[in-house]
């Protein structure tokens, strides 16, 4: 057990990728599993409040510790096992995405789920139910979480086989390893149908091990995870087609979104199946142009597609993905494709940069991230842009706005100068948040609540149902101490 307690040597892991800042009295650094129960149970019986800590790159203040202490998963490692006959992969929560994505790669295989921050702890996207570009083919983490061994909050652990356990209507009953019961009533609640990482999963006949996935390390500690694998494609179809206009980009995606359901659907061959649907406004697009040359001067909007194909269907495809590019408006002069895995790569680049260029803006400017991750009902995707681009330009704050827009997700970033405009622009924050509950949408599609959107999922689900998901947390932390203050608003 590693265990630290100058602050100066704890200072990182006392804020996250949104600027958001906390304080704790020790950090406690487990070596393996046993030593993090052991932890855990002594932590539990001393009623001290305890933080887990994956690798900080969440946007929700979610690993921030408030008070009390912090352990951090780094240690917990290890790829246990990579099963090819099966299509599965064992590994543990402190395993970096980066790290399991380049090992898969090496043997021909991938993992679906790829938030745009991949330096990350496989722990931490199970946690928040993370998502990404490929989300828009794939799903999001959910989908592919096979088994969890979960370390509860008073030390007992859990193990967790999908399959293997199922609410009865909205009754659900969960024994630990040590045969103890935990019965939960789950609350009637309308999810919304966009992807969605707001509060905790909760459904009729659910599966138990779902209630965990999103669940933001309020329940339990994740150790070890049995997680799906993939064969990798044969070839990627990526490109970024530039337009004059935002909203022809914006009908690109609605279109090519539709061929997309329509291929799944009525399962089509050799027809258009988006594997990733992103936009760039212009804004974006002026932040990024001194890195990435290839963006035209001229373009007022992006989108960077994927789509799988093999040495048969590539020519056929990029054909199909040229003509509804010249339907909106983009000529094949304004089209980067790319033609080897180089320039693939060089596109990934770009489609990553744009984040971590806002999050260095906003940390220079020492202030908190303001940045939407808002998603609605495809139907209201285009009224929806248009809601954000007058709100914007009535504002006169200045903005990025980009997202995943194959699935209706925007992440708007407002880039204010000082504390005056990050005042003026949490305001506007709340009146986009408002909005995509009024559309039937979520306040948060991959992110989580943390403890930054707390009032926002309130606004969201009401107070009796939140209440109802807390009465859930007290099941397992009776006392409240695993990571305190995500999620609810009067846990600090």
């Amino acid at each position: 057990m590693i265990i630290k307690s100058n602050q100066d040597e704890i200072l990182n892991y006392l804020t996250d990728a949104s600027n958001f800042q906390g304080e704790c009295e020790t950090l406690y650094i487990p070596e393996n599993e046993e030593e993090l129960i052991l932890l855990v149970k002594s932590l539990y019986h001393s009623d001290k409040k305890f933080t887990i800590s994956g690798a900080g790159t969440g946007l929700t203040g979610g690993r921030v510790p408030k008070g009390g202490v912090v352990i951090s998963t780094e240690k917990l490692n290890k790829i246990i096992e990579i099963n090819l006959q099966e299509n599965f992969a064992i590994v543990q929560a402190g395993v970096y995405l980066s790290n399991f994505l380049s090992e898969l790669k090496s043997i021909g295989y991938f993992y679906p789920p790829d938030p745009t921050e991949k330096n990350c702890f496989i722990g931490g996207t199970i946690a928040n139910n993370a998502s990404g570009a490929k989300t828009f083919k794939y799903g999001s983490t959910r989908n592919f979480v096979l088994e969890l061994k979960i370390i509860l909050p008073d030390g007992d652990t859990l193990q967790l086989k999908r399959g293997n356990y199922f609410a009865k209507d909205y009754h659900l009953n969960i024994k630990t390893d040590s045969d103890k019961e935990i019965q939960i009533e789950i609350p009637q609640i309308n999810l919304p149908t966009t992807k969605n990482a707001a509060g905790y999963y909760l459904q009729p006949n659910m599966d138990a091990i779902d209630l965990f996935i999103g669940s933001e390390g309020t329940l339990g500690i994740i150790s070890t995870a049995k997680l799906k694998i993939f064969p990798l494609p044969e070839k990627i179809i990526s490109a970024v087609c530039f337009f004059e206009n935002e909203i022809d980009a914006i009908k690109f995606i609605d279109e090519a979104r539709e061929f997309s359901y329509r291929t799944r659907k009525e399962k089509l061959i050799n027809k258009i199946d988006a594997l990733a649907l992103e936009f760039f406004d212009k804004y974006s697009l002026r932040f990024l142009q001194e890195d990435f040359p290839k963006i035209s001067p001229s373009a007022n909007g992006a989108v960077w597609f994927e789509q799988e194909a093999n040495s048969s269907n590539e020519e056929i495809l990029i054909e199909q993905w040229l003509k509804l590019i010249f339907k909106h408006n983009s000529s094949d002069e304004f089209v980067w494709f790319a033609s080897n895995e180089k320039e693939r790569k060089e596109i990934e680049e770009f489609r990553h940069a744009i984040s971590w260029k806002v999050n260095e803006f906003i940390s220079n400017k020492n202030l908190r991230k303001l940045g939407t991750d808002v998603a609605v009902p495809d139907c209201e995707m285009i009224s929806f842009y248009n809601f954000l681009i007058n709100k914007m330009k009535s504002s006169n704050l200045n903005y990025v706005l980009y997202g995943h827009l194959g699935n209706s997700h925007f992440h708007l970033n407002i880039l204010p100068k000082d504390e005056y405009e990050y005042s003026e622009g949490k305001k506007i924050y709340k009146e986009i948040c408002d909005k995509a509950i009024q559309l039937k949408g979520t306040i948060s599609a991959e992110h989580g609540i943390g403890k930054i959107k707390r009032e926002y999922l309130i606004d969201m689900f009401g107070v009796d149902i939140v209440n109802k998901m807390k009465e859930i947390k007290f099941k397992f932390d009776p006392k409240n101490l695993l990571n305190r203050g995500n999620i609810f608003l009067d846990d600090d």
